[in-house]
């Protein structure tokens, strides 16, 4: 019944009530009061229970009406809630319980190619010009001619009073010079005109590592790289010629594990110190300093002067003379990988990138009786769309692959994929997390 035939059922009835007494008027002549019979309070009486009965079976009658439609209508909204879930292709998330946002955590990875975390092989590439190698050079995963091939990092020398390199006539324009004013001006303070290392105090001489801003991501991982140097046994006065490598090796690592990091112009400081990554720092009451790490610049500065008194490296620091120092450091690097270590592996320059993501998660709930259908073509047949799969009469089943995130205009925003299809039916629930980085 609807709401229009209830109200017109309810003025079918009939109407209840008695005659208004009128009030004498004001000023009128009073009256003497009238004679009342016996027979008429009983006429009364019975009117009014006849009046009661009345009401009483109007309220009941009323009551019923209001109970039929009452229930008639949670009814149809029962069928159409079926209906919508069984029919359902959008699910609106509830922003309370359905989504937590702004969930942060640092993620690491392999800072090499194919985000490997040691590198055991390095090449240089002979595309680089004169003129480049005079200030750094490019150290590739695999051959340049490969396809796969990709930098790495960047090697340079630089020494504050321009030694070890040629200005070729320009003065104060010698590649060592811009490399160390270069280094000092992003990594110090202004009023700082060296670098200076608990290992050799204020130092002119510098080697840098600077890895590839695309690897590195946000930025290099504290105690998570390992440098290994082998020694040099001699070396041409240009490094781009001869230099052989000897057999002492030594890993280099941060201070982080036993020391607070220090905060500076360019973010947090450590130690470069000798050590393992396995076994920590050496000697951690008595460390042996080899330079400065900038994990949030990607920059390791090693300092020239231990380099030269504990490996070898006999550095040029001639005036006006092209040593090409940084070739050195390439050599100490790549040949330690001709080495292995306790375990048997070949020492590797072992890296790992470090980012903070701040993630949002949905929540998405699935019950029983909701996309237990599909749209797909193959699930209908015939015109007027019975269900293809006889066994899915009355027990259809799905399988769900892709959850899509959608705006308020049902315009598609990410799309989440399963590892494997997810079984739906009336007799499965799901829940899955979307997790949304950004």
């Amino acid at each position: 019944m609807n709401m229009n035939e209830f109200v017109k059922t309810l003025k079918q009835q009939s109407r209840q009530g008695g005659v208004p007494i009128l009030n004498q008027r004001v000023g009128a002549p009073a009256t003497s009061a009238p004679q009342v019979s016996a027979t008429q309070v009983a006429a009364t009486t019975q009117v009014a229970a006849n009046s009661a009965q009345l009401q009483a079976a109007a309220n009941s009658s009323i009551q019923q009406l209001a109970t039929t439609l009452a229930n008639q209508m949670v009814a149809e909204m029962q069928q159409t809630q079926i209906l919508a879930r069984n029919g359902r292709t959008y699910t609106r998330f509830d922003a309370v319980t359905d989504i937590i946002a702004n969930q942060t955590e640092i993620v690491t990875a392999g800072l090499w190619s194919s985000n490997l975390a040691s590198l055991t092989t390095y090449f240089t590439a002979s595309g680089q010009t004169e003129s480049q190698r005079r200030y750094y050079v490019d150290v590739y995963q695999a051959s340049p001619s490969a396809d796969t091939a990709a930098v790495q990092y960047s090697l340079a020398y630089g020494h504050a009073l321009g030694s070890g390199s040629d200005s070729q006539g320009q003065l104060n324009d010698s590649p060592t010079k811009a490399i160390y004013s270069q280094y000092r001006q992003l990594l110090l303070a202004p009023s700082d005109t060296r670098f200076t290392t608990d290992g050799s105090g204020s130092t002119d001489s510098i080697y840098v590592i600077n890895f590839k801003r695309s690897r590195l991501k946000e930025r290099l991982d504290p105690g998570n790289f390992q440098i290994p140097l082998v020694a040099i046994s001699s070396r041409a006065a240009n490094a781009t010629g001869s230099v052989v490598t000897g057999s002492g090796i030594i890993t280099l690592i941060d201070d982080s594990s036993i020391a607070p990091k220090k905060i500076g112009e360019s973010g947090r400081v450590y130690n470069i110190v000798s050590g393992s990554i396995s076994s920590g720092v050496y000697t951690p009451s008595t460390p042996v300093y080899y330079g400065l790490a900038y994990p949030d610049y990607g920059t390791l500065i090693l300092d020239g002067k231990m380099l030269d008194g504990k490996l070898g490296f006999a550095t040029n620091t001639s005036s006006s003379n092209e040593g090409n120092n940084h070739f050195v450091l390439h050599h100490s690097i790549s040949g330690s990988a001709f080495f292995t270590d306790a375990a048997g592996d070949n020492y590797g320059f072992v890296a790992r990138n470090s980012e903070k993501v701040t993630s949002t998660h949905y929540f998405v709930r699935i019950k029983n009786a909701e996309y237990n259908f599909s749209n797909n073509p193959s699930f209908t047949t015939g015109s007027v769309g019975q269900i293809a799969q006889s066994t899915f009469i009355g027990d259809p089943k799905t399988y769900i692959t892709t959850v899509g995130l959608y705006n308020n205009n049902q315009e598609l925003l990410a799309v989440a994929k399963l590892s494997k299809p997810l079984l739906k039916s009336f007799k499965r629930e799901s829940l899955i997390r979307v997790k949304l980085d950004f």
